[in-house]
């Protein structure tokens, strides 16, 4: 796709046509169009596509006019809106010369773009020229005005002499043809091995990495770490982040964060691994409150060090779940107030006369859905059934969730 074909996408009478049709089903739409407007339709239904699921993960340029999509997989291997937004925000808070970045690995740009609004320059790299013509004209709508684009791999660049930079920020590909890929030394381009070109040209390298990935793993693979983000959105964990100082040498903070797109809160709990690992959780019976810790928590290994800063104890030392006799409103997760406490699974559905309840289990023998189909109960409702182990036994609680 050239310069042309985008300027047609973007012409008023295909932009009306893809309002119009918001909605429909771009599959019939085809039947009827091989070519519209002079393009094929093929161009056109990306777009619908496109539009689709560009209006939950990224609003801003859904609600740009003649914002222009590429295929469904780019849209799919960005970041959202909602995750280079907080990108952007950390970054401002960090203290160091906010002059010049570098966006190794452009792809769409939405990173590229917030991230731009807190540098005086930027630099994004795309070595696929119809996704960097995309995302040049996209940033146009969007009124970037301090940005270079290359047409360039990751490697080519850092094959060559570097300009220096505050930031060098990479999410490298983790596809390898057809197979999804994790960890950092399969990803393109290898960050192990580029790690020293890019801290010796920059103070700070921000990497983006898959939820899936190891976070000690990586922190045994990468040098100057100074703090890794586990960032989830709607309590769903995105992405990982490792931030590398040259000058830092030490071990770094982990910061277990959620934010809402629903609400303008973020919560963020922040521990070192070395703590984690000292520290002693005691544990309980259950009491007349539950805790379930948020998703980034969970991921980023936090067991013992939410147990003791909320002053809660564990059920069971391999059950992550917490209890307390008084509620601790402030917890980072979900609180449920326990109505009753039935030791036989089989006896539950008495007391659930709709049969409905959202299910949970914890370090029990049945998943959730397992569980549900054993108690014969549909999702729904007001009621939580949640399995777990304590010390000395196996328990169901029915609950109501209070936050």
């Amino acid at each position: 796709m050239d310069v042309s074909l985008i300027h047609l996408l973007a012409s008023n009478e295909v932009q009306n046509f893809i309002s119009e049709h918001e909605s429909a089903d771009e599959t019939k739409l085809a039947l009827r169009h091989k070519t519209l407007f002079g393009l094929p339709f093929a161009l056109i239904a990306q777009q619908l596509i496109g539009r689709k699921k560009a209006k939950e993960k990224l609003p801003i340029w859904f609600n740009t006019n003649a914002t222009v999509f590429p295929p469904s997989l780019h849209l799919e291997q960005c970041s959202s809106q909602a995750a280079a937004q907080f990108k952007a925000r950390w970054l401002s808070t960090l203290p160091f010369k906010r002059e010049t970045f570098v966006d190794l690995t452009g792809g769409l740009g939405v990173d590229t773009y917030f991230v731009s609004e807190v540098f005086k320059r930027g630099f994004m790299l795309e070595p696929n020229e119809e996704l960097l013509l995309m995302a040049k004209h996209n940033h146009q709508l969007l009124h970037a005005q301090n940005i270079t684009y290359l047409s360039i791999t990751a490697e080519q660049f850092l094959a060559t002499a570097m300009p220096s930079a505050d930031l060098f920020y990479i999410d490298p590909s983790r596809r390898s043809g057809t197979k999804k890929v994790f960890k950092l030394a399969d990803c393109i381009p290898n960050v192990v091995e580029q790690q020293t070109k890019l801290i010796a040209a920059s103070q700070y390298v921000l990497i983006k990495a898959s939820p899936l990935l190891d976070i000690q793993q990586a922190l045994r693979e990468l040098s100057h770490v100074q703090t890794v983000v586990v960032l989830a959105i709607d309590n769903e964990v995105k992405e990982l982040l490792f931030l590398q100082n040259k000058h830092f040498v030490g071990e770094p903070a982990i910061s277990a964060t959620d934010i809402s797109t629903h609400h303008p809160t973020q919560t963020d709990f922040v521990f070192r691994f070395s703590d984690e690992k000292n520290l002693f959780a005691e544990t309980s019976p259950h009491q007349d409150f539950l805790y379930e810790p948020n998703a980034a928590i969970l991921k980023a290994g936090a067991f013992k060090s939410v147990c003791l800063y909320y002053g809660l104890k564990k059920l069971h030392p391999n059950t992550h779940l917490y209890t307390s006799k008084e509620c601790v409103e402030q917890f980072a997760g979900r609180i449920f107030k326990v109505d009753f406490i039935q030791p036989r699974a089989r006896d539950i559905a008495h007391w659930l006369p709709d049969g409905k309840a959202n299910v949970i289990t914890r370090n029990y023998p049945l998943t959730a859905e397992e569980l549900k189909k054993k108690l014969k109960l549909k999702d729904g409702g007001t009621k939580y059934v949640i399995a777990f182990s304590e010390e000395k036994r196996k328990t169901v609680a029915i609950a109501t969730r209070i936050k």
